[in-house]
């Protein structure tokens, strides 16, 4: 029976970055221009002035500190407030297939391999820059590997679903190995003008390398030993924006075509439904909580992190436990929980277990348990 292994993770990080503070001045100068234009309106009671933020919500609302972005000057105009990202010709790679390159090349030189070793791409992220052709097809081309490349989007939770349709493509003979590619450009579809949500996303993208257990050498990587996804549907997190409702004629402008949460009930809801789905996972694997070496959640709000580790273990959980990377990089989609096993990994030893979680909007929840080799 074939077995499926990570063998190798890759990231590329923006250079640009924005910190609360830059954030919160650049959203208070805003919030001023603002209320200083529609003055009458809010005089007369018609219109509600906006609140300035802080960087000290922010961190206790969050955990975030700063992020990282693709554009920064854009986001910090009070004048603007979104990036600025040129439209490329169709003849140049596009901004996704830039970043998922770079990280695909640091996944491939971790695990020893090169382009001919992979029969497939998958490129699993929130946010897609177009409908078609396929991003995935694109980074196929760029990084000149064989085989096929495809698309998916199950919102936050897209690299974890993509690491089980890896694992399966892997397992069943379709593929010796499969690149699991997550170029997340979250600052594009976040509004940078409401005080309740635009300090969560930054920018990012990740990419993991799954083979045949046999190609790997033995110690490396890590044994993927079951997944698990859910999905149920829920509004509470959505974008509306597509190719059928631009935001164009009478919906100019108007907020629901970027993201918009009910960010409480999200946290009531889904957090409890995370926690239980991990639990759940582990015994169906004859594992427990405490078999558990290390935890590599969702990156999107340490309060929520914080809440569904203490649920899984029956206690708080130590940074070493249950990694944090929110604070530098914030909410990145489908990326974060894959920066987090990026980064805090390399101190695991051969037997070692962790779980990799990701959950988000749909609602949407991936959980991968893998075992250090």
């Amino acid at each position: 029976m074939i077995k499926a292994v990570i063998s190798g993770t890759g990231l590329y990080t923006p250079p640009a970055t924005i910190d609360n503070d830059e954030l919160v001045e650049a959203y208070n100068a805003y919030v001023e221009l603002y209320n200083q234009r529609n003055g009458e309106a809010i005089e007369q009671g018609t219109l509600a002035p906006l609140q300035p933020s802080s960087a000290e919500f922010i961190e206790k609302a969050s955990g975030i500190k700063r992020r990282h972005v693709i554009d920064r000057e854009g986001i910090l105009d009070p004048e603007r407030m979104c990036p600025r990202i040129p439209e490329r010709s169709n003849d140049e790679p596009s901004v996704q297939c830039d970043m998922a390159v770079v990280a695909c090349k640091e996944a491939l030189a971790q695990a020893g391999r090169s382009a001919e070793d992979v029969d497939a791409v998958i490129v699993a992220c929130s946010n897609l820059q177009r409908a078609y052709p396929a991003i995935a097809v694109e980074v196929q081309q760029a990084m000149g590997i064989a085989g096929f490349a495809y698309d998916m989007n199950v919102a936050c939770s897209s690299a974890t679903f993509g690491l089980q349709a890896a694992a399966n493509a892997v397992e069943n003979g379709t593929a010796r190995s499969v690149l699991v590619v997550s170029p997340e450009i979250c600052s594009g579809h976040l509004n940078f003008t409401d005080r309740d949500s635009h300090f969560i996303f930054g920018d990012a993208c990740t990419a993991i390398l799954v083979e045949r257990e046999q190609d790997v050498a033995a110690g490396n990587g890590f044994d993927i030993l079951g997944t698990r996804l859910k999905t149920q549907f829920s509004n509470n997190i959505r974008n509306n924006f597509g190719f059928l409702n631009r935001g164009d004629e009478e919906g100019v402008g108007k907020p629901d075509k970027l993201f918009v949460q009910q960010g409480r009930k999200v946290f009531k809801e889904v957090s409890p439904m995370v926690a239980e789905t991990m639990s759940s996972h582990l015994e169906s694997l004859s594992l427990k909580a405490e078999d558990l070496r290390r935890m590599w959640l969702h990156q999107a709000n340490l309060n929520m992190n914080q809440l569904i580790a203490r649920r899984v273990l029956g206690r708080d959980a130590n940074r070493e436990e249950a990694p944090v990377i929110l604070d530098e990089y914030a909410n990145t989609s489908s990326a974060g929980s894959i920066i987090a096993f990026h980064q805090y990994k390399e101190d695991l030893v051969s037997g070692d277990l962790g779980i990799i979680c990701s959950f988000g909007a749909g609602y949407s929840i991936g959980s991968v348990v893998v075992r250090r080799r």
